[in-house]
């Protein structure tokens, strides 16, 4: 077994920790490691960039070693296999150092010159930054329409309010950092999470860009189940909407049997329509699968939670230092929001 060394939790003189999860992502990362290093050298802000590699099985991780030596702290963390993009951004959570730490995909959708304006919010005293996208560029028609659909289904069901069009990018406070990686839950959904906290909070609208290379790893059914995940995770209103449904389907099944009843005693009419009874049963038959599945939804995450099993296992952590830092680096200073 790979000896996987200790590091710190918090470290003040570090300011920002940028975390990348990723998963076959090496036709990207070269690029995206220039472009960020090259934002991060110009900040004078001690930083360090937290590779997570989910399990790749191409040359992402080889690459990431191979990158040169930066004004950053650079750590890759291997986890044993692919365990899923919320726990790879949960294992680079736990491992941050900086007082305000950026999830920032590889893929090159967000644009790390963005992160100058969210430090400068974070300094302001927010401590979320959200990145909203005005538009999302390089998606189809209805993956965008399915998306926005689905943000607002979501905050009409779910109890703490999860900001629209807003994805993993983002800024945290080591505050929120620190509430975060205390929560005991293993079925996660990280942008339910990223609100749940709340303190103060500023959204930034940026254009979204197409891929830089290569092709998304989610796909239809994987959102599907993400959006499943969203919506258990923070809501229990699904399970009273079908109480109500049963509710309401018994009542009007007691008021149509009574109306048969009456219709036959007083006028007369026997009773008939074999096929619309089919339909009935059929509809109703649909209705309680679909209640069932909804309610083994929850309990199946009740089965997982009581397991308790961690959200991820490390195999090694690859430690590169910054090259030695000239004495411009700032102090930092925060306003109340």
């Amino acid at each position: 077994m790979a000896e996987v060394p200790e590091r710190s939790v918090f470290d003040a003189d570090v300011t920002l920790s940028v975390v990348v999860p990723f998963f076959n992502e090496a036709e990207v990362l070269p690029e995206f490691h220039r472009r960020l290093t090259a934002v991060l050298d110009g900040l004078k802000r001690r930083s360090e960039i937290i590779y997570i590699d989910d399990g790749s099985t191409d040359d992402s991780r080889s690459l990431v070693s191979s990158f040169p030596a930066s004004k950053s702290d650079v750590f890759c963390i291997q986890l044993s296999r692919n365990f899923g993009k919320e726990a790879a951004m949960s294992a680079g959570l736990e491992h941050t150092r900086g007082q305000a730490v950026i999830l920032l995909d590889a893929d090159l959708q967000d644009p790390p010159e963005l992160i100058p304006a969210m430090m400068a919010e974070w300094e302001k005293g927010f401590d979320v930054v959200n990145m909203q996208r005005r538009h999302r560029n390089g998606e189809s028609w209805f993956k965008r329409s399915s998306a926005r659909l689905f943000y607002r289904l979501l905050n009409i069901l779910a109890q703490s309010e999860i900001p629209e069009n807003v994805g993993d990018f983002r800024l945290l406070d080591r505050k929120v950092i620190h509430h975060i990686n205390q929560l005991p839950e293993r079925n996660r959904y990280m942008k339910g999470i990223f609100a749940w906290p709340g303190f103060e909070q500023t959204t930034v609208s940026f254009e979204r860009d197409a891929r830089f290379c290569g092709s998304s790893k989610w796909n239809y059914l994987k959102l599907l189940g993400l959006a499943v995940d969203g919506i258990t995770s923070f809501s229990i209103k699904p399970l009273r909407l079908a109480t109500l449904m049963g509710i309401l389907i018994a009542f009007s099944a007691f008021c149509y049997g009574l109306m048969v009843v009456l219709k036959t005693l007083i006028i007369g009419d026997p009773v008939s329509g074999y096929p619309s009874m089919m339909v009935v049963q059929l509809g109703l038959g649909g209705i309680q699968l679909l209640s069932i599945g909804l309610l083994g939804e929850y309990i199946g995450r009740i089965f997982i939670e009581t397991k308790a099993r961690p959200l991820y296992l490390t195999q090694s952590i690859m430690e590169k230092k910054a090259v030695v830092i000239s004495n411009n680096i700032q102090p930092v200073v925060r306003k109340a929001a």
